[in-house]
């Protein structure tokens, strides 16, 4: 699948030392915010939950399976609004949680209803809201939060795509994706990407995970991808969620630990500039 770069089309990190260091000591400057909030969403089956629990992997150093996934279904497996934080050896919890959301699916009447991303990304939706994909949340649900804080708020919103799938994404999901886009964007909230499963598009990849910007095929997907939604092509991170490993992997660790500093330095910027 296309061709193969000798040199990096994106430089790493050749150790994970100074990222971890980052993402272990981070803390928000702003004083109302207890935890940056990353709210991620994409197309059923795309690695949300799996790229949450990579995350937390990479953190303990040894493969977790909190977010619960699904191999088999075509249909979501996340239904309800949860909020993840992840502890460390000290028993306190980074500054960071992320927020799985229901997956958004081609019919109109399944997965999750546009509308209930957006009033999460205001802060509206509360922990265990059931997600309904024919009714989006209203005012009068006992899940809805009427006065918001910057701390239930969405800092930073993260799309998450199958590399090999970019371009099977149908005109319905897109126009739902760019549509949260834009309602991020007016909130002036911060948009980056995850294109995972990069082992499954890229043979070469699949051998080694260091070829993984090396792939002149990979590049073209995240080009894709950066065209069809309009986030920078430097806003998007190749990973390889933790699926079959039953031990972490520092050439696996990187590409996560490089998505998540990015994620972690723009939330800090959007709350900066409040």
């Amino acid at each position: 699948m296309g061709g193969f770069f000798s040199k990096p089309w994106r430089t790493m990190p050749e150790n994970n030392e100074e990222n971890l260091e980052f993402v272990k000591s981070y803390q928000p400057r702003n004083k109302d915010v207890k935890h940056l909030r990353i709210l991620i969403h994409g197309e059923t089956g795309a690695g949300k939950s799996s790229f949450i629990n990579s995350v937390e992997s990479v953190l303990k150093g040894r493969v977790t399976g909190r977010a619960l996934t699904d191999a088999t279904s075509g249909r979501s497996f996340t239904e309800e609004y949860t909020t993840y934080k992840i502890k460390k050896e000290s028993g306190n919890f980074y500054s960071f949680i992320f927020n799985d959301t229901m997956g958004l699916e081609k019919p109109n009447d399944n997965g999750i209803h546009v509308e209930d991303i957006k009033l999460a990304l205001k802060g509206h939706v509360k922990e265990g809201y059931q997600f309904n994909p024919k009714n989006q949340l209203t005012k009068s649900d006992q899940h809805y939060n009427s006065s918001p804080t910057l701390d239930d708020r969405v800092h930073v919103l993260v799309s998450v795509c199958p590399a090999d799938k970019v371009s099977l994404l149908t005109d319905e999901v897109i126009k739902k994706m760019r549509d949260i886009r834009l309602a991020a964007s007016k909130m002036k909230i911060p948009h980056l990407a995850v294109l995972t499963k990069v082992d499954l598009a890229c043979p070469e990849a699949k051998k080694n995970i260091n070829n993984v910007y090396k792939s002149d095929y990979l590049k073209e997907q995240v080009e894709k991808f950066s065209e069809t939604l309009g986030i920078p092509v430097n806003c998007i991170f190749l990973v390889k969620n933790y699926n079959s490993e039953i031990e972490t992997n520092d050439d696996i660790d990187v590409l996560i630990l490089v998505a998540l500093r990015q994620m972690i330095n723009f939330g800090e910027d959007f709350l900066d500039n409040l």
